[in-house]
């Protein structure tokens, strides 16, 4: 059974690799396992008209690959096509004594199989002549010294329909098992249950055994060799990837299960210059599922703690602060901050915010800033401390001197939070936002600037380095989405998809202006602000201990260290979020 299944695959990938253009001299290598197409090359520097062996060096190159894995997969959806076609008639050729042979075909039969009518099994008509001439084949066991061989009979018409109604019930009852959840029914004489009903399948166990036997490929390595072809511009090979591939992501799978899905929508979008469509504005449900990745996960409040620990220490002394914040979101860092002004010893500061926003929080939130400054002002009011809130209606890579209002005697703190990574560098626009901004900082002369940013280097580098980077950086984001929210849990598929899927498919699927997701390392970050003229400004070890503390609620796995003068978050031995500060 199982030669006769390795043989009948092998057709399928034949009539598979018939539909490609492959150079002249290449050869379809059968193997156990898959089939390859190579092509012989031989040296360029050997003579051609030498007739030596030892003269001319050669090698192979391949040009093709398919798993009999693709292939089976394909099997258990194909109901209707030249498939059973071919199954049917194999079968009939090569019947029970040859269960344990190999043997061979003549290609002539598979050529004339894989033209385009014969692809459905309309086609398959009593007036309809499967093949150019009965051929004749042979097995090996059946083969002697003298190289005579065992003919078999031409097949019939009648033979052909029987064996191909017979192999449709077969490939449906094969199809209800792998699909369905099964179970033995010993009242039913060991017969496989399926759901309420009961499949005589005697053949199971090597269905079983043969698809068991196949090595699984690795998803991470498929991802990574997919986006290769794609980086080479290898259609083909894509194409054939991405097929596997959809059958082995899953966004409620493992967490490279999860990943692999939205890195698969990236790939595919890439190929079809999408990208910049499928990364559009998010829906107004963001707002709850950024609040469950907020209460959940650490990444935000890491950043916002850090950040606020250098503004209040460097503000504890002044009665009048002025804060800047390039991306304000829904307001939510400085909630704990004007609380803690408020608990301050000698009485709380006057505030004033100056918030910049962006069309995806404005979006989410249902309205402009107003809606942020009313909430805030309600949270100051409570606590009896003096506040302002000024909202600025202009994009961050277009903002002045003139939209900040300085006044003399107020102490500036200007706040990066998660922003400009998705400012464009020299690398896009020679206006270079990214260094502009930092330099027109420097010139208002602020008492501290803090700096939080993904630590993932995605910025400049090429398309496969790049994919590379976000494959490794994500892979350990969606673990540590694991530990807070359970693998079924809706929610997190939400947050999956809406928070975190979208910066994916930009990384992957998106270039030029349309790529906003554009991180750097701290190191690149430091080289651009001492060259706006900054100094490092050093963080507070009371705050530092206290951020330590709070991660280890969420999971021992979170790591936090002070290095070279930032603070890094990372889960297990991956860096995710990085926090400094500046004057």
């Amino acid at each position: 059974m199982t030669n006769i299944l390795t043989n009948f695959f092998y057709i399928i990938l034949k009539t598979r690799v018939a539909n490609y253009h492959f150079p002249q001299g290449a050869s379809i290598i059968f193997t156990p396992l898959s089939v390859s197409v190579v092509i012989l090359l031989s040296d360029s520097n050997s003579n051609p008209n030498d007739s030596s062996h030892s003269s001319t060096n050669f090698m192979l190159k391949p040009v093709l690959k398919i798993s009999f894995l693709w292939c089976f997969k394909r099997l258990l959806k194909l109901r209707f096509s030249a498939t059973e076609t071919l199954y049917s008639v194999f079968l009939h050729r090569h019947h029970e004594t040859m269960s344990n042979a190999w043997y061979y075909q003549s290609m002539q039969e598979f050529e004339v199989v894989c033209k385009p009518q014969f692809q459905t099994l309309d086609n398959v008509t009593h007036g309809n002549n499967l093949f150019i001439k009965p051929e004749l084949y042979c097995t090996l066991d059946s083969s002697s010294g003298s190289g005579s061989c065992t003919l078999d009979s031409p097949v019939t018409e009648s033979s052909v329909t029987d064996d191909l109604n017979d192999f449709r019930h077969k490939l449906r009852q094969l199809e209800t098992v792998m699909l369905s959840d099964l179970y033995e029914d010993p009242e039913n004489n060991g017969k496989l249950s399926v759901g309420n009903g009961v499949v005589d399948f005697p053949d199971i166990e090597i269905w079983k055994e043969m698809v068991e036997g196949v090595p699984k490929r690795d998803l991470k390595d498929v991802l990574i060799a997919c986006a290769n072809a794609v980086s080479v511009n290898d259609y083909a090979t894509s194409q054939l990837l991405i097929s596997e591939l959809q059958q082995m992501v899953s966004v409620s799978g493992e967490p490279i299960q999860r990943l692999g899905a939205y890195m698969l929508e990236g790939l595919v979008a890439r190929l079809s210059n999408s990208g910049s469509s499928i990364c559009s504005p998010a829906s107004h449900e963001l707002l709850s599922y950024t609040n469950i990745l907020y209460k959940v996960c650490p990444y935000f409040k890491f950043g916002y703690m850090s950040a606020n620990g250098a503004i209040a220490e460097a503000m504890k002394d002044e009665n009048r602060v002025h804060i800047i914040d390039f991306q304000i979101g829904q307001g939510s860092q400085w909630v704990p901050l004007i609380q803690a002004f408020a608990a301050r010893r000698g009485g709380p500061p006057h505030i004033r915010i100056t918030a910049f926003d962006d069309s995806t929080s404005a979006q989410t939130r249902g309205g402009g800033l107003n809606i942020v400054g009313q909430r805030l002002c309600r949270l100051a009011r409570s606590f009896n401390l003096p506040f302002e809130f000024h909202p600025v209606s202009v994009s961050v890579s277009e903002a002045g001197l003139q939209h900040f209002r300085l006044r003399t005697g107020e102490a500036l703190a200007v706040n990066f939070a998660f922003v400009l990574h998705g400012l464009a560098d020299e690398s896009v626009s020679t206006e270079n936002h990214r260094d502009r901004i930092l330099r027109l900082v420097k010139s208002m002369k602020p008492k501290v600037v803090t700096l939080v940013e993904q630590e993932s280097n995605t910025n400049t580098a090429a398309f496969y380095p790049r994919f590379l980077e976000a494959l490794d950086y994500y892979n350990a984001m969606f673990e540590s989405m694991d530990v807070s929210l359970p693998r079924e849990s809706k929610e997190r598929i939400n947050v999956e998809q809406h928070c975190l899927a979208k910066g994916v498919v930009n990384i992957i699927a998106c270039e030029g202006d349309e790529r906003v997701e554009r991180h750097e390392l701290v190191g690149k970050w430091k080289l651009r602000f001492m060259m706006a003229g900054f100094s490092p400004y050093p963080l507070s070890s009371l705050v530092n201990g206290t951020i330590k503390t709070l991660m280890k609620k969420y999971s021992e796995r979170y790591r936090v260290e002070e290095r070279d003068g930032a603070l890094y978050l990372g889960w297990m031995n991956r860096d995710l979020v990085a926090s400094c500060a500046w004057n």
